[in-house]
């Protein structure tokens, strides 16, 4: 029986990425699939589910399909594009660069190369899928054919668990509390949620509370200006968790009056759906997959003016009536998705894949693999001797992110 291994990036803990990963592989386990994580790095708590790209290549079969997750630059995926196995690509969407310009240049470089890594997968990858009919679309109109959907059905068995007793004690009271969880990131915008909060908070709701839970490892920079955008707007109860456990999620969704998104960049979304599953009001910035994602339920503004969204804010949390049908819409839509058979639908497109016609090998620079062995031995003079690694001329110590050129 061919195996059936998952490529990516990173595998993180309690995202909405990894989350559709274990997912994915529980699924192909249960049909009786061999299946391994490819990684270039993972959560500590995820490492041991994981196999490093280095040592897949002495793993593989060249039958063996690969799911490839892609939504960023990375040697993982480089290396995958230049081995002959079939492969589907899985196409979480990549965020525009210029969203962590200033920011966080590393990441903007990343997600600069992973748009430019994606054009030559057009010729390389035997089907293309979109986690969401806006992550197909976009697709297709970069020239993938054929193009399909491979649905994100989330798991809220991490919502299960008994809700955190410090956050009842701290939020669960006459307040009102309105909630984002999502990383603290420029494509989110937190920043406007915090001027959207502030606008209700000084026209409607003087005791209103704000929480963003959501991490924000490595954009500390960015933390500072929201931080400060706090502090010259006065905004009060204003509450900056980071990344919290399952249990603590939980809680803050059992708390939460509103949830509140004004992202402008996402593939799919996933908290949207844990709102729905709460039962938590939804309102969101009508932006990228998110009114798919909504599928008719919450309520979708336009806007980017803080006064109209802290109009809509009180028109849900003053009105019972209005609340009521929004939760039913968002009930309606849950049940939509989760009446999607996810096990059968990603069994038929393994199947599909391994028994359909395959694209013909693409060429890779001649010099890959010599520059792929280079860039180990350079890795591990980095790992053990950095001080000797940065002495190296520049275009030496760059060759360590070979693959670019594949």
């Amino acid at each position: 029986m061919p195996r059936v291994h998952q490529v990516l990036a990173s595998l993180g803990y309690g995202d909405a990425i990894g989350n559709h990963v274990l997912g994915i592989q529980r699924v192909l386990v249960a049909a009786g699939f061999e299946s391994e994580i490819i990684v270039e790095s993972a959560d500590p708590r995820l490492e041991a589910r994981t196999l490093d790209y280095r040592d897949a290549l002495t793993e593989l079969d060249p039958a063996d399909l690969l799911l490839h997750h892609f939504s960023i630059g990375s040697r993982a995926s480089r290396t995958a594009f230049a081995l002959p196995n079939p492969m589907a690509l899985v196409y979480h969407n990549i965020t525009p660069p210029e969203y962590f310009v200033g920011i966080h240049p590393w990441l903007a470089r990343q997600c600069f190369h992973g748009r430019r890594e994606l054009l030559p997968y057009r010729d390389r990858v035997d089907l293309a899928l979109g986690v969401s009919e806006f992550n197909r679309r976009e697709l297709a109109a970069l020239g993938f054919d054929p193009t399909g959907i491979l649905p994100v059905v989330p798991d809220f068995s991490h919502l299960d668990q008994p809700p955190d007793a410090r956050v009842l004690d701290a939020y669960d009271d006459d307040r009102t509390n309105v909630l984002f969880v999502g990383r603290l990131i420029p494509n989110k915008r937190p920043d406007q949620i915090i001027k959207a909060f502030h606008a209700y908070q000084r026209l409607c709701d003087p005791e209103a509370r704000l929480i963003l839970a959501g991490s924000y490892a490595q954009f500390e920079n960015y933390l500072a200006q929201l931080h400060a955008l706090v502090a010259r707007l006065g905004t009060r109860n204003v509450h900056i968790l980071g990344q919290v456990s399952n249990e603590e999620l939980t809680a803050l969704y059992d708390v939460a009056d509103l949830f509140l998104c004004a992202s402008e960049h996402e593939g799919f979304c996933v908290p949207l759906i844990e709102a729905f599953h709460k039962r938590v009001p939804v309102l969101a910035y009508a932006a990228a997959a998110v009114p798919d994602t909504l599928d008719g339920g919450g309520v979708l503004f336009h806007s980017r003016d803080p006064i109209d969204i802290a109009s809509l804010m009180e028109a849900v949390l003053s009105d019972e009536a209005y609340e009521t049908r929004i939760l039913a819409a968002q009930d309606a839509a849950l049940g939509r998705l989760l009446a999607k058979d996810f096990a059968a639908t990603l069994l038929n497109i393994v199947n599909g894949v391994l028994a359909g016609p395959r694209k013909p090998p693409v060429a890779v620079s001649k010099d890959f693999w010599r520059q792929y062995k280079l860039a180990e031995e350079l890795e591990a003079v980095r790992d053990s001797r950095p001080s000797a690694f940065h002495a190296l001329p520049s275009e030496t110590a760059r060759t360590a992110d070979v693959g670019s050129r594949a």
